[in-house]
């Protein structure tokens, strides 16, 4: 399928940053915006088929970019059978990280677990950086170099994104450092800033309520946790995924008659993702997105891409912000989590979202090590 800059791409206004006013969202990328997961898993098996001829002869570790690319990534990584990881801006217990700079960005530090990607570069070939979309590809050299610089690699690299809006300069740039670029659609950013300052940003804005949820939760949690911020074989992942999707499904007994929401959380998507794909495949209509950390202006206005939204507590950090996007109601909501101990005002905040955005039916998959 071709796909086009129309066909996939809506500018929103950031809050508050500075640095760039505005917001490449990708509808179909089931992060902002609800998705069908066929039409986002159509799409990266479209990226990853660029990939597979050019690069069939290597060894390929695949890292997927927090938070907004880990389903890109993972889903990449399962077409070629490579290796995979994530960035993460979480801390995991015992490890020590590889960090670099995403300077744009609401929260500028990215990290790779250093002992899984030097294990990974023993048996790996090349790199392939993983992104939703890539504007000036800073992140990715600022990635390269501390790989470079504080671990010794010196590997061949490449970049896989679902847009591409680089200028002729950075592309330049990577051109000269033998940095292949794949992508499917071009953008052009030119106007971007305009169209995202002449919007009102007057849309709806709820404060988290982080009081006891007083309804009741279905709550499981499946066995065969496999954590992508730490070094996966992507076969490995995607069977777990399977698993987990399958243990979740016995419980739920699919209803074709029903409407589903999977909601995944900040950096977890791909699993969410996954057990959508399993319920579609079932017969049901669902649709999948997920929470984020992105503060994102929401308007009134009907072009524009996102109309209410919910400040939640983070399930995984005391003191974080997050947000939940036009949410609606649905027969049956799902939501997906990997926190090992969810905080508990992030639990209700999110809860309280869904019961008055109209869902009445939730059932929390807490899925962890």
């Amino acid at each position: 399928m071709i796909y086009r800059e129309s066909d996939l791409v809506r500018i929103a206004k950031r809050e508050n940053n500075k640095k760039r006013g505005y917001l490449v969202i990708n509808r179909k990328q089931g992060k902002h915006i609800p998705v069908s997961p066929g039409e986002a898993f159509a799409m990266f098996h479209a990226l990853a088929d660029l990939l597979k001829e050019p690069y069939r002869d290597e060894r390929l570790l695949v890292v997927g970019f927090a938070e907004t690319a880990t389903a890109i990534g993972a889903c990449v990584a399962a077409d070629l059978h490579a290796a995979y990881m994530q960035t993460t801006r979480e801390e995991i217990s015992g490890c020590a990280y590889l960090s670099f700079c995403e300077s744009h960005s609401h929260a500028t530090w990215q990290r790779l677990v250093r002992d899984d990607l030097c294990a990974a570069m023993e048996a790996a070939e090349r790199i392939v950086f993983v992104e939703d979309e890539v504007t000036t590809g800073n992140t990715i050299l600022s990635a390269v170099e501390s790989m470079e610089k504080d671990l010794g690699l010196m590997e061949k690299f490449s970049v896989a994104s679902i847009l591409n809006g680089m200028d002729a300069g950075a592309e330049e740039e990577f051109k000269n450092r033998g940095i292949p670029l794949h992508y499917l659609v071009k953008t052009d950013h030119s106007a971007y800033q305009s169209q995202a300052s002449a919007y009102a940003g007057d849309g709806q804005y709820k404060k988290p309520q982080t009081g006891l949820f007083p309804h009741p939760v279905r709550i499981l949690e499946p066995s065969g946790y496999l954590d992508a911020r730490r070094l996966q074989m992507s076969d490995a992942y995607v069977a777990a995924c399977g698993e987990m999707s399958r243990q979740v499904l016995s419980h739920l007994l699919p209803d074709t008659a029903k409407r589903y929401l999977v909601l995944g959380t900040e950096e977890f998507m791909f699993p969410g993702l996954f057990l959508a794909k399993r319920l579609e495949e079932a017969g049901c209509t669902v649709r999948f997105h997920a929470t984020t950390r992105s503060p994102i202006a929401v308007s009134r206005e009907p072009k524009y891409p996102l109309h209410v939204r919910y400040e939640l507590c983070s399930m995984y950090e005391t003191g974080r912000r997050t947000f939940l996007y036009d949410p609606a109601p649905y027969d049956e909501t799902i939501l997906v989590c990997d926190a090992c101990k969810a905080t508990e005002e992030g639990t209700n905040s999110l809860l309280h979202a869904l019961w008055e955005s109209g869902s009445r039916h939730i059932t929390s998959v807490r899925w962890h090590g």
